[in-house]
């Protein structure tokens, strides 16, 4: 290796090292700046000392001499620190401005560039400056800080560990993803072997079946094969075995390599609450429950900007200031609870706060002001605010004002295949919730098709599978619905949501209820085709994001599938009216009218009520005349009549009717006693649609007649 690349290496590996310093720092300034005895100050002071000096001797060997500097100026302000006395705020403020532009610093030097001009440059003359006061004329004792207090051990020899695997190794996060993503590879190829031992049984039964058709020298070579395969059948099933448990193993220690404790990814959330509740003069207490919950690295990374956001905005909009919160008999301590649980195999992390709850007022009138369509139900209006372009914030302040923050907390989770929901008491409190995998890796799935392509659904968010028939589903205010036991859930063509060709329309379709959190949809799909493990793939840097798809899935034997994203197809369902699931619906929301001509009043009450049962409206008329009068007057959308009637009969009404331009495609069915072949031809000669004869006659082939029809 020459110089560069150990110099490239060397920078590579102080990089890596100096974020955790960098949440070191802000660890310890959190904890000192609440620290409740001198003691307790004293220890933090020490650790934060040794932070900074690692810092600088790491600095030193990669020749960052400003890194190395500013760490020297910290070291000499903390050391004067009086330790039995009140520490000066500047001095809180100094630390966590270090912080911030050590952290600005690793940034410029991960993108190769310079420090000059960094906010770390600028930061150097305040170090230099606090480090060495300068000594006031009249009265030299009087010093902005003392003397340097007795020296601090900066490191401490560590002990020998017990055994050689306890010592820590550094592994880069691309180097884990690289291994998971192997890993996942290896897993789907140990389920593409699963296929092949099922393939092969296939073979042995075939031969099975083939072996007593043969005779002679060819039976027993048949017999011979047979037991070959049965042989080999063995052999792979225990190949199988042992690949299956060596992937399992092997994918679970990958997994916990990447874990880390959910408290860690919270930790640098509570500098932030520290900096923007003293912005806005409250006072916030941050609380972390399932802090020892491990979970993914991508996922926890994944989350991090959501949580910062959501727990910014928490402090912003959510807690009152303290006199404010005196008057509601709170105290003045606001407090925002951060937590993380398992449920099956996703994640829900909360972000709780115990402030004044949505103002549903103010949301509501900015989506009036917007021309959005405004629900009445609390807890639907309330996810407006995940809308792009809506706050209720009165200016615009760093965190809040401009409309373009709970938006992007919904789009970030959706990227991880998760949902985000929300939830409040009006003056007690408002609750996030983010509902996301436990790995992004790999995932179970549903396989439908629709609109004849396949596309990957994720296990966990389908509910149940039906195959519903038309009259299981209720139009309810220009929707189809289907009534489920606790709620109406809305219905429609997952390949309309997707924008693709619709099937033509099945006597029972099967359908997937799909769930994200507090809603629910029903999407019809061509056919359900399994359920199987597959790796998780992102789209890649050409499709940066494409409506309702989260990623693609590898399948078993090796094809893609589309993975779509649940939440973005609930929304759809439950959004604006979609193109009916089943078009007949809509047809039957307008009761069809079906004029009835009979002399019989028998005849004409039993047909009515058979017609009026199916959901026809139903005219009847004694004789032709009054029906041709009717028809002229009122119209309809087909005619049933006799034909022999006084007045008019059925082939003079007929006729009629054909011979008008207005009624000149009226289905028109003759149903009479007459079954003489010159009958059926006279009536088919004057323009009937259809004849049926009363002798023959059976009540389902009026009703599939005029289906036919109409």
């Amino acid at each position: 290796m020459d110089r560069d690349q150990l110099a490239q290496a060397l920078m590579t590996t102080f990089l890596e090292e100096l974020e955790g310093h960098i949440a070191a720092l802000n660890r310890d300034l959190l904890a000192w700046e609440k620290a409740s005895s001198p003691a307790r100050a004293g220890e933090l002071i020490a650790s934060l000392l040794r932070t900074v000096h690692s810092v600088k001797g790491a600095s030193r060997a990669v020749s960052l001499t400003l890194v190395e500097m500013a760490c020297h100026g910290l070291e000499e302000v903390v050391s004067r620190v009086p330790r039995n006395q009140p520490t000066p705020p500047e001095v809180y403020e100094l630390g966590f401005a270090f912080a911030d532009a050590l952290d600005d610093a690793r940034q410029r030097l991960a993108l190769k560039q310079d420090l000059s001009g960094s906010p770390l440059e600028a930061l150097l003359p305040q170090l230099n400056a606090a480090a060495h006061p300068p000594a006031a004329p009249t009265a030299p004792k009087a010093e902005a800080l003392p003397p340097p207090a007795p020296s601090i051990p900066v490191e401490t020899p560590p002990e020998a560990p017990a055994a050689a695997e306890a010592l820590p190794v550094r592994v880069s996060a691309q180097k884990l993803d690289a291994l998971l993503a192997r890993s996942g590879e290896l897993r789907v190829a140990s389920l593409r072997l699963e296929g092949r031992a099922e393939l092969l049984d296939a073979l042995r039964e075939e031969m099975t079946l083939l072996r007593p058709q043969l005779q002679g020298a060819a039976e027993a070579s048949a017999r011979r094969v047979e037991t070959r395969l049965a042989q080999l059948a063995r052999e792979l099933a225990g190949d199988r075995l042992a690949l299956s448990h060596a992937v399992g193993g092997l994918d679970e220690e990958v997994r916990r390599s990447r874990t880390l404790p959910f408290a860690e990814a919270c930790a640098g959330l509570e500098r932030a609450v520290r900096d923007v509740a003293r912005g806005a003069g409250k006072q916030v207490r941050l609380e972390v429950d399932g802090g020892a919950l491990e979970l993914d690295r991508s996922l926890l990374q994944g989350l991090r900007e959501p949580l910062l956001h959501l727990v910014r905005n928490a402090v912003a909009h959510g807690l009152e200031g303290p006199e404010e919160r005196r008057r509601a008999g709170k105290p003045e301590e606001g407090r925002v609870t951060l937590a993380a649980r398992l449920s099956g195999g996703r994640v829900q992390v909360s972000v709780e706060d115990d402030g004044r709850g949505l103002d549903l007022e103010a949301i509501r009138a900015q989506a009036r002001a917007r021309g959005w369509e405004v629900p009445e139900d609390s807890a639907i209006a309330a996810r407006l605010i995940f809308q792009p372009g809506l706050s209720t914030a009165s200016k615009v302040t760093a965190v809040s004002g401009r409309g373009v923050g709970l938006d992007v907390v919904r789009s970030q989770v959706e990227s991880l295949r998760g949902s985000v929901d929300v939830a409040f008491r009006p003056g007690e409190g408002t609750r996030f919730v983010l509902d996301v995998p436990l790995t992004l890796s790999t995932l179970r799935v549903l396989l439908v098709s629709a609109g004849g392509q396949r596309f990957a659904l994720p296990a966990e968010s389908v509910e149940r599978l039906l195959r519903l028939a038309p009259q299981e589903v209720r139009e309810v205010e220009g929707r189809q619905m289907w009534p489920a036991e606790d709620a109406l859930i809305p219905i429609t063509s997952l390949a309309t949501v997707l924008g693709l060709a619709a099937s033509p329309p099945r006597a029972r379709l099967a359908t997937v209820v799909l769930t994200a959190g507090h809603l629910r949809a029903a999407l019809g799909v061509d056919e359900v085709l399994a359920e199987q493990e597959v790796l998780v793939r992102g789209l890649g840097p050409r499709v940066r994001r494409a409506r309702h798809v989260s990623g693609t899935a590898v399948l078993p034997d090796g094809r893609m599938a589309l993975l779509l994203h649940p939440a973005s197809l609930v929304r759809a369902a439950e959004g604006r009216p979609l193109t009916p699931l089943f078009p007949a619906l809509s047809v039957r929301k307008v009761r069809q009218r079906i004029l009835l001509a009979d002399d019989s009043p028998t005849t004409r009450a039993l047909e009515q009520s058979l017609l009026e049962a199916a959901g026809y409206e139903v005219l009847p008329c004694a004789d032709g005349a009054e029906a041709w009068e009717r028809l002229q007057n009122v119209g309809a959308d087909a005619l049933v009549s006799d034909v022999e009637m006084p007045r008019m009969d059925g082939f003079a009404l007929t006729e009629a009717v054909r011979t008008s331009p207005r009624f000149s495609r009226l289905p028109v069915v003759l149903v009479t006693a007459r079954d003489l072949p010159e009958d059926k031809a006279r009536g088919l000669g004057v323009g009937a649609s259809a004849y049926l004869v009363k002798s023959t006659f059976d009540q389902t082939h009026l009703l599939e007649t005029l289906r036919r029809l109409l």
